[in-house]
C-alpha cells in the first residue's frame, strides 16, 4: 500500500470547493479538478464546435475530436480498439439498457420462448436487477460467489435457474465491485463463461457493471478472450466531470446488439415512412448504429480534457488504487476498533469478510465501506440520523438502501415479507422519515463512506473523530441537571441539544407530567460531550471528601447522577455518603438523545 502524499500538496489548489469539508461520497461521484474546468473552458472559448451530423468545418472538428477521444478512452481502460468498441451513453444505466434491448429483441425474433434467461448476482445495483422484468420470469439471483461457481461448473440444475436446457439465449450480469460494501467480485467469471464447454452456457453472454469498480481501479481489457462481452461504466465517477457514461463492447460479441429494433437520428442510412416501411441501418461500426441522435459532443470533448488532467495529477489508476487502499484500511481499522465503554462495538461493518487482510487486498476490496452505528446496548441508530449529523459537521456521505436491494437483504438479514411490512408501514426508498429508519429493531438502510483519488488521511481521521465524539459511549457517568418543578416535563427530539450555559434544551415540547423527580430515558450513545468535570480521587478507598463534591458542583442537590446503563446510583446524592463505585471519577454533561425526557430545570 502506498499513500500518495502529493495529493495533500495540490488539493487546496485543485479542489478549492473541498476546503473545510470532508467529502466521502466518491461512489456517487468524485470531484472535478479546477484545472479540468479551466482547460475545458479555454478549449470551448478558442474553438468553434458544430453538430457532428453536419458537414461544415465546425462539425468536422467535433467529429474528429469525438473519434479521437473514443479511442483514447478505450486505451485508458487498456482496451485495444481493434478488439473493442465504445458506445457513449448518458450513464452506466443507459449502457445496461442498450444490452437489454439487444437481447430482448433478438429473443423475440428468434427464440421459441420469446425471451432470454437472465442471471444476476445479489450484489447487483438496481439498474442490473431491473433487466429481469423483461424475461417473463426466466431469471435467477445468485446468492453467493460459490453459487456462481457451481453454475459455471454445471452443478446447478436448470430448475433452480428457472431456465430451459441448452439453446436458450442468456445473459449473466454482475458488478465488478459492490456499490454498497466495496467488495470486489471475481473478474475471471467472464472468461470462465466463454471457455465453458457446457451446452447450457454456450449461448450466455456476460455483462460487467464496472461503474463502482472503475472509480479507483485500473480496468484491464488486454486479453479480449478473458474480457466481458459488455461493460458499463460512468465517467463522472472517475473524473468528476463530464456527466457521461459508456458501454464497452467486445467486437466479437457486438452482433447481438445489432438486433435492437429501435433506431434514432444518425443511426440509419435510409428509411421510408410511406407505404411499405423500410430502413437501412448504419453498420460500418457498432457505435454508429447504437448512438441514437446527436452525441453529447461537448461532454465528450470535456472527457478528453478529463483524461489528460487525471493523468497529470494522479499519474495512473494503479497509483489511485494503492492510495485509496491505504485509506480504506485506515478507515476500516478505526471503525472496527471503536467500542463503547461496556465493550460493545460502536459500528457494525458489512462485508463478506471481517478480516483486516481483506481490506488490505485491493483485488478483494475497493475504497468503499458500509456500516451502521449502534447504541451501547446494541440497538441501532438510524442511518439518515447519522448522515444528517455528519452533514452538520460538513462531512458528506451517503445513507439508505444505496440502490442495492440484494446487499440490504443479505447483510441486514431482511426477509421479503419484512420488506413488504416496511413498505406498508410507509417506508420508501430515499425517504427521510426518522421513525422508519429502524423497524422492529432492524435498520432499513446503511451508512456508506467511499473514498476517491483526492481523499486524504485528514479526511479519514476527521470522520473517525466525528463517529467517536458523536456516538461512542465512554462508560463514564453522565451529569444531568435535576429539576425542582413538579409536573413540567420536556421531551427532547433525537439528538436535541442541552446548552450548559443557558441551561436550556432545544426543541422543547410539553408531555405528560411525571411524579419521577429524576431522569428517564432509553440509553443511547452520546452525540457530544462537553464539558468534562474531573473529580479528585477519594482520600480513602471508596470515599469522597465534601470538598471534592463541592468542587464538582456548588449545589449538589440540584443535580442527579446517571450511570451509563441508565440506572441511578444510590451514592453521591449527599456529600457525606460513601461512593461504592470508585470508578466514578468524572462526569459529563451531554447533548440529549432519542426518547430522552427529563424535568426541566429552572435557571439559577
Amino acid at each position: 500500500m502506498s499513500y500518495n502524499k502529493r495529493v495533500e500538496s495540490f488539493r487546496d489548489e485543485e479542489y478549492p470547493m473541498m476546503r473545510g469539508k470532508v467529502y466521502l461520497d466518491h461512489g456517487g461521484t468524485t470531484i472535478y479538478a479546477k484545472s479540468l474546468i479551466e482547460k475545458i473552458s479555454k478549449k470551448m472559448i478558442s474553438n468553434l464546435y458544430g453538430n457532428p451530423h453536419s458537414a461544415s468545418d465546425p462539425a468536422h472538428l467535433s467529429g474528429s475530436e469525438v473519434d479521437r477521444i473514443r479511442e483514447e478512452a478505450l486505451r485508458f481502460f487498456g482496451a485495444d480498439p481493434e478488439h473493442f468498441d465504445l458506445i457513449f451513453t448518458a450513464n452506466a444505466t443507459a449502457a445496461i439498457k442498450l444490452v437489454e434491448e439487444g437481447l430482448r429483441d433478438l429473443a423475440q425474433a428468434s427464440s421459441p420462448s420469446g425471451t432470454f434467461w437472465y442471471g444476476y448476482h445479489k450484489d447487483a445495483h438496481t439498474s442490473l436487477v431491473g433487466v429481469r422484468e423483461l424475461t417473463f420470469g426466466a431469471h435467477h439471483c445468485f446468492k453467493s460467489d460459490d453459487e456462481v461457481e457451481q453454475w459455471l461448473n454445471g452443478s446447478l440444475p436448470s430448475s433452480v435457474l428457472h431456465t430451459a436446457s441448452s439453446g436458450t439465449l442468456g445473459l449473466f450480469a454482475y458488478p465488478g465491485q459492490s456499490n454498497m460494501t466495496g467488495r470486489r467480485l471475481p473478474l475471471a467469471w467472464s472468461g470462465k463463461l466463454r471457455r465453458s464447454a457446457l451446452p447450457t452456457l454456450q449461448d450466455t453472454y456476460s455483462l460487467l457493471d464496472a461503474a463502482a469498480l472503475a472509480t479507483t481501479c485500473q480496468l484491464d481489457f488486454s486479453d479480449p478472450e478473458a474480457a466481458p462481452d459488455f461493460t458499463s461504466l460512468s465517467f463522472y465517477k472517475i473524473f468528476g466531470f463530464p456527466d457521461l457514461g459508456a458501454l464497452i463492447v467486445r467486437r466479437k460479441s457486438g452482433h447481438i446488439l445489432s438486433w435492437r429494433k429501435y433506431f434514432g437520428g444518425g443511426t440509419v442510412n435510409m428509411l421510408t415512412v410511406y407505404h411499405e416501411p423500410m430502413v437501412h441501418r448504419k453498420d460500418e461500426t457498432l457505435h454508429e448504429a447504437l448512438e441514437d441522435g446527436t452525441l453529447p459532443f461537448h461532454n465528450i470533448i470535456a472527457l478528453g480534457c478529463a483524461i489528460e488532467i487525471h493523468k497529470k495529477l494522479f499519474t495512473s489508476m494503479n497509483s489511485i488504487s494503492k492510495h485509496t487502499s491505504f485509506l480504506i484500511q485506515r478507515l476500516y481499522s478505526g471503525l472496527n476498533q471503536l467500542n463503547h465503554g461496556n465493550g460493545n462495538p460502536v459500528c457494525t461493518i458489512y462485508n463478506e469478510s471481517s478480516s483486516f487482510s481483506h481490506y488490505s487486498n485491493p483485488k478483494l476490496q475497493g475504497a468503499t465501506l458500509a456500516f451502521n452505528v449502534r447504541n451501547f446496548d446494541g440497538t441501532y441508530i438510524g442511518n439518515t440520523t447519522v448522515e444528517s449529523l455528519a452533514n452538520e459537521r460538513k462531512i458528506f456521505l451517503r445513507s439508505g438502501g444505496l440502490c442495492n436491494p440484494g446487499g440490504i437483504a443479505s447483510y441486514l438479514k431482511v426477509e421479503p415479507w419484512q420488506f413488504k411490512r416496511a413498505y406498508s408501514s410507509g417506508f420508501r426508498c430515499g425517504g427521510d422519515d426518522e421513525k422508519l429508519q429502524i423497524i422492529h429493531g432492524k435498520p432499513t438502510g446503511v451508512v456508506r463512506t467511499s473514498l476517491g483519488a483526492m481523499s486524504t488521511i485528514e479526511d479519514v481521521d476527521k470522520f473517525l473523530d466525528f463517529i467517536r465524539e458523536a456516538f461512542a459511549d465512554t462508560g463514564t457517568y453522565q451529569l444531568l441537571k435535576h429539576d425542582s418543578h413538579e409536573g413540567q416535563v420536556i421531551s427532547c427530539s433525537p439528538y436535541s441539544t442541552i446548552n450548559s450555559n443557558s441551561r436550556t434544551v432545544s426543541q422543547r415540547s410539553q408531555v405528560n407530567s411525571s411524579s419521577d423527580s429524576c431522569v428517564s430515558f432509553q440509553p443511547i450513545p452520546p452525540i457530544a460531550v462537553s464539558p468534562i468535570i474531573n473529580i479528585p480521587h477519594p482520600q480513602k478507598p471508596g470515599e469522597y471528601s465534601p470538598q471534592s463534591m463541592t468542587d464538582l458542583t456548588k449545589s449538589s442537590n440540584n443535580y442527579c447522577y446517571v450511570n451509563s446503563n441508565g440506572s441511578l446510583p444510590s451514592s453521591l446524592g449527599n456529600e457525606s455518603k460513601k461512593v461504592k463505585d470508585t470508578s466514578m471519577l468524572k462526569f459529563r454533561l451531554l447533548k440529549q438523545r432519542p426518547k430522552v425526557s427529563m424535568r426541566f430545570w429552572k435557571d439559577s
